[in-house]
């Protein structure tokens, strides 16, 4: 029988597909551990952002902050996951893996190359550098993103305010932007504090791990059933979990008094019982309560680095990324697939140019003509996403975010319950080793390739099958 008559049709749908880095077999997970915000819990989009912005901006206002500002309205094609903010100069900077630099933009001004290099010469930044750089990793920071962009554009912008190179000056007052950054977050917890599946179940032990307060993980989660309370569906529920300090030393294991959301004294050192709420702990703690261990947890969650990237590394959890945005980046490669077809034939083309030391002048002209189309067909691309491109790539080059789905991430969907259309014993087999014989001796033959052209020849070969789909 075809593998693909033993999954229902709806697999198959770009909507309903779970994307496989390293192979897993359901059927030797003990426990699911689940996320509550963005993964069980699914927020209106860009309806919940925009009122999260305004909130946001309010507060800013309310606590000094130009009434100027309130004239500014959420925009969804701006923002994207994984950009980072350099509290030095104030810019919002899409980089890959290694820190070089691929989108540069102040306020709403997207900065060419030559005014790129004249804050960062190299194109380059040092991620490790985190009392400078912030990485926006969660759906949470879209709105602060947008926030941060229309403050420094407004300030730019106002005649009252002097541009400096580090902020802005008006008379005595200096507004750096490192202290406009610390303003926006401070509005993020002040707004968060305001406002604020059977089959599974029936073969494993599943569990709620979440950041967030009981009051709101009760109200969160109470639309599920109203027959049947929230809390049954789990065998442990953790909220206050302070992710990731979760995932390391993590805090005090307390009971919650479900009737008034309050806190008991002392620490918890009890076996588990069933329907009861804690909060704090660790990591450790969840694995001695449920009894047991890293490698037998499938922990399922939208945060790269608080969810994802500390309890694959700390813990040796397998991991599975959510991921809203993967519906659209995969619409869009399927309309815009003519675009990096014709991107892949320019570059090979090119690298049979390059192959020739004794190019005539014609061909060099070619070159540059070939460079200019590839450079207008990657803008077009990266426009059909929004303002800032893609969420998992600029070009032919991978995104800081792209990278770390791929390393940490060892599933990845749009939604955590498209894991409801594979039967609970299913093997998701990862794709082969990147690095085939073939592309092997397709790479040594063409030592004469650009770095940006080695990196598309990799990306193309590897795009002509989706990733490990099933």
């Amino acid at each position: 029988m075809n593998l693909y008559d033993c999954l229902p049709s709806a697999v198959f749908l770009f909507d309903h597909r779970v994307f496989v880095n390293r192979s897993l077999t359901l059927e030797n997970i003990k426990c699911y551990g689940f996320d509550m915000d963005y993964t069980l819990a699914t927020y209106k989009s860009p309806d919940y952002e925009s009122m999260s912005f305004e909130l946001m901006r309010d507060r800013m206002v309310s606590i000094g902050y130009p009434h100027e500002i309130l004239r500014y309205k959420y925009d969804p094609s701006f923002p994207t996951r994984g950009l980072v903010v350099d509290t030095t100069y104030g810019n919002l900077l899409k980089v890959d893996s290694n820190g070089n630099i691929l989108v540069c933009s102040h306020g709403f001004q997207f900065l060419k190359g030559e005014d790129i290099r004249k804050y960062y010469p190299n194109m380059f930044i040092q991620r490790d550098d985190t009392d400078r750089f912030y990485i926006l990793n969660t759906l949470f920071n879209l709105s602060e993103t947008y926030l941060y962009a229309c403050l420094v554009d407004f300030f730019t912008g106002c005649t009252r305010y002097t541009n400096l190179l580090k902020g802005f000056q008006h008379g005595d007052l200096l507004m750096s932007y490192r202290s406009m950054f610390q303003d926006v977050r401070d509005a993020v917890d002040y707004t968060h504090d305001t406002v604020k599946f059977g089959e599974i179940h029936q073969v494993a032990k599943v569990f709620l791990a979440t950041n967030s307060d009981y009051n709101y993980t009760e109200v969160s989660a109470k639309p599920g059933s109203p027959k049947k309370s929230w809390r049954s569906y789990f065998d442990l529920v953790v909220v206050d979990t302070k992710k990731p300090l979760f995932f390391a030393e993590g805090t005090v294991l307390r009971q919650v008094d479900t009737n008034t959301g309050k806190l008991r004294i002392g620490t918890y050192t009890g076996d588990l019982q069933h329907g009861t709420v804690y909060s704090g702990g660790s990591s450790d703690i969840v694995c001695d309560l449920l009894g047991v261990i890293g490698k037998d947890i499938l922990y399922v969650g939208d945060h790269i680095f608080g969810d994802i990237l500390k309890s694959k590394k700390r813990q040796g959890w397998k991991t599975f990324l959510v991921v809203p945005e993967l519906t659209k980046e995969l619409q869009v490669w399927e309309e815009r697939k003519s675009i990096f077809e014709e991107l892949k034939r320019l570059d090979l083309y090119l690298a049979e140019l390059n192959k020739h030391p004794d190019t005539t002048s014609q061909e060099y002209r070619d070159i540059g003509s070939i460079h200019m189309r590839m450079k207008l067909l990657t803008y077009r691309m990266d426009m059909s996403y929004g303002q800032m491109g893609s969420l998992l790539r600029s070009g032919s080059r991978q995104t800081l975010f792209a990278s770390q789905l791929m390393r940490y991430a060892d599933l990845y969907s749009s939604s955590c319950l498209n894991l409801m259309h594979y039967p609970v014993n299913y093997l998701f087999m990862a794709p082969p080793v990147l690095v085939s014989p073939l592309l092997w001796s397709n790479i040594t033959e063409r030592r004469c390739l650009s770095r940006s052209s080695f990196i598309l020849t990799v990306f193309f070969s590897l795009s002509d099958a989706p990733r490990g789909c099933f």
